[in-house]
């Protein structure tokens, strides 16, 4: 394209003559003012703002207590707490068979004992419904207790005492029953079941390791 007035080349795209200052016939671009001279001004267009990736945080974790210090308890506690507890039982089992001894035959039995195997033997369907109650009584009381939140009976929480698993959880009413009776066997061998408590590495009495429960206590 050639200027008008001066007939110098100019540019197509070019809004005045470069040598005379001439506007000519080509458009400026729409809403960008000429400089003088004839320069277009480049418009800057801004960048975009970075995009912000949003910092992801862990999802939140409650804030747990201390773990507790525990030890094994050893036989001389275990024993004190199973003299509480056998206290707590017999008072519980008067109230309970007391009623029952007063209806049956061994009101007479405590009046006049019998003298004969015979007048013996006509005692026992009673002195067998005594003994089931209280062996009922006994059972369901440690494995309830054992097996409750407690993880203890009376007599063991009383010492700050509590029945766990091998791992430390608190144990099941059908774990708690089985070492309940696993304590006949300790029995059994002339207490030497209960006596190992006192030297095995976990403390534990042969109805423990039967059992697969640990005793601990509170330090």
């Amino acid at each position: 394209m050639f200027c008008s007035k001066c007939g110098s080349q100019v540019a197509d795209n070019a809004t005045l003559c470069p040598s005379c200052g001439q506007p000519t016939s080509a458009p400026a671009p729409r809403g960008i003012p000429l400089a003088p001279g004839g320069f277009t001004p480049q418009m800057q267009v801004p960048s975009p703002p970075s995009a912000t990736v949003p910092e992801v945080r862990p999802p939140y974790a409650p804030q747990t207590s201390a773990a507790r210090s525990l030890a094994y308890a050893g036989f001389w506690l275990r024993l004190v707490a199973w003299i509480i507890d056998y206290i707590i039982i017999n008072i519980a089992l008067s109230f309970i068979t007391l009623p029952l001894v007063a209806t049956s035959s061994l009101r007479g039995w405590m009046i006049h004992p019998p003298q004969s195997p015979e007048e013996l033997a006509a005692f026992f369907p009673s002195v067998f419904k005594l003994f089931i109650l209280a062996l009922v009584f006994n059972w369901l009381y440690f494995a309830l207790l054992e097996s409750s939140a407690w993880q203890a009976t009376i007599g063991k929480k009383t010492l700050g005492l509590e029945v766990t698993d091998l791992a430390g959880q608190r144990i099941s009413f059908a774990r708690a029953t089985g070492r309940y009776f696993g304590k006949i066997i300790s029995a059994m061998i002339f207490m030497v079941g209960f006596i190992m408590a006192g030297f095995t590495a976990q403390k534990q009495a042969l109805h423990d390791v039967m059992a697969g429960t640990l005793v601990m206590r509170k330090i």
